[in-house]
């Protein structure tokens, strides 16, 4: 995903001028947005795409970080600093958990020198954020050794992960997770389209060895029930 749309952009910037510059590059998606599309169909997907991108795009208003792209359900932002960027990312966490029946968020972030050509970036550190970003589960915010210091400055939280070998990245990766969020009390995922709900707003509930599931429609609700397998085995991308 994150090749296909670099590489477009780079066509249509084609004969701008290119410059070297230091840039903190996040991009943040929606948890299960495939499970979701799959479920509830490509409208209701294109819909929740258009509020995502102006959730991002008034919770990053004053923070020194430009919304640069979006790529499928991916919002790509740039900032001149860690530590703006580190602001952004935590105000667009916290605006989407205020919505209720939204997918929870995640995200990646590195903060390094980029090319920037027009109103796009590219390099070796755009390519590792995408990379940081695939790694992050659901509500996750994961951050290179790039980021810690503006995140301990901010007073966030973080939690090592160790070192990963990211795709397409020569040398194994430190990955921190970032507590952008206060914990979410009452809250559930449907198993079947991935939709985040509070639990009084369930419209179906299963109960499978001994687990109870919630579901945000019936028709999610009588999915799981013919096959629960195969969405407890299915993961949240």
């Amino acid at each position: 995903m994150w090749g296909i749309a670099r590489s477009g952009t780079a066509q249509r910037a084609s004969g701008q001028p290119a410059m070297s510059t230091d840039r903190t590059i996040a991009f943040v998606d929606l948890a299960g947005f495939t499970a979701l599309t799959e479920t509830h169909g490509d409208l209701a997907a294109v819909d929740l795409i258009d509020m995502f991108t102006g959730i991002a795009t008034t919770a990053i208003e004053g923070t020194g970080t430009e919304l640069v792209k979006t790529i499928g359900d991916a919002v790509m932002l740039a900032a001149a600093t860690p530590d703006s960027a580190i602001i952004a990312v935590q105000r667009l966490f916290e605006a989407a958990y205020d919505l209720g029946g939204f997918p929870e968020p995640r995200a990646g972030l590195h903060h390094g020198s980029v090319v920037a050509r027009g109103d796009d970036f590219f390099g070796a550190t755009v390519n590792l954020a995408a990379r940081v970003a695939s790694r992050a589960g659901s509500g996750q915010a994961l951050v290179t050794n790039s980021m810690l210091s503006a995140a301990h400055d901010a007073d966030i939280d973080t939690v090592s992960l160790g070192l990963h070998q990211l795709r397409n990245i020569l040398e194994p990766v430190e990955l921190w997770a970032l507590e952008l969020c206060p914990t979410h009390i009452d809250l559930s995922v449907d198993p079947v389209c991935r939709m985040r709900l509070a639990c009084q707003a369930a419209i179906g509930r299963v109960r499978h060895h001994g687990v109870e599931y919630r579901f945000c429609s019936l028709p999610c609700t009588a999915a799981f029930a013919a096959d629960p397998d195969r969405y407890l085995d299915r993961g949240a991308s």
